[in-house]
């Protein structure tokens, strides 16, 4: 089951979120009604509208309650679990499971450059990806639906590279992702997906790491597109 928000959430209110997703409340406001909802759901209405203002509560939906009903739309969070759930459901009914993503190449802050020549990140991956990663990231900012669909990386197996301490500093674990890189001039296969965190990362920017400098390899610049396959090991 995709990683839920709070103990408030489950299965009956994740059924709840895809009927409002069905009703097109991913897209824009959907107009519902309690009872309407309430026998989608073959519950009562007062259980319906439990299930709502949990959503609610969890940040998954707003909503505004108006004369003959109310609006409900998916939050950004809300989809994202929504993604994560159509990942786990790609792993039992498809051969191979991932998601592919498209963005186009920004020049990064340097950040990158640093956090790949640590020690103690540089060793596990030389270790665990079986190569030297190049010094530095290579940068992507994903387009909107590629922004929405990154949640089902959730769902795949990372390669972990584990979290490490020098003196008195506290380096945080990060998650790897195999992925095969696209571009108009080229294919790229041997590079991954960095992340620091699994859940709460920032959607919009994607760091790749590989044992070559990527722009090169592609054969791209900053504006560029960049098509990216993530799957799992």
């Amino acid at each position: 089951m995709a990683d839920l928000p709070d103990d408030s959430i489950g299965y009956a209110e994740l059924a709840t979120l895809k009927l409002l997703a069905l009703a097109g409340a991913v897209d824009g406001d959907a107009k519902i009604t309690g009872s309407g909802l309430a026998s989608k759901l073959e519950a009562s209405t007062q259980t319906a509208s439990r299930r709502l203002q949990r959503l609610e509560d969890a940040d998954l939906v707003a909503r505004e309650i108006v004369s003959d009903g109310q609006w409900v739309r998916v939050t950004d969070d809300g989809e994202r679990l929504l993604q994560e759930e159509y990942a786990e459901y790609q792993r039992i009914f498809e051969h191979g499971i991932g998601v592919t993503l498209s963005g186009a190449v920004q020049s990064g802050m340097g950040e990158g450059r640093h956090y790949v020549s640590l020690s103690g990140y540089h060793r596990q991956f030389v270790d665990k990806l079986g190569y030297e990663p190049f010094p530095g990231t290579f940068n992507l900012s994903l387009d909107d639906r590629s922004a929405r669909a990154r949640a089902r990386m959730n769902a795949l197996d990372p390669i972990v590279i584990d979290g490490w301490e020098n003196g008195d500093r506290t380096y945080g674990p990060a998650y790897c992702y195999p992925i095969t890189l696209e571009s108009d001039a080229a294919t790229y296969e041997k590079a991954h997906v960095v992340t620091p965190e699994r859940t709460h990362y920032d959607d919009v920017q994607l760091e790749i790491i590989a044992p070559d400098e990527l722009r090169d390899e592609l054969d791209v610049g900053d504006g560029d597109v960049v098509t990216v396959h993530v799957h799992e090991r």
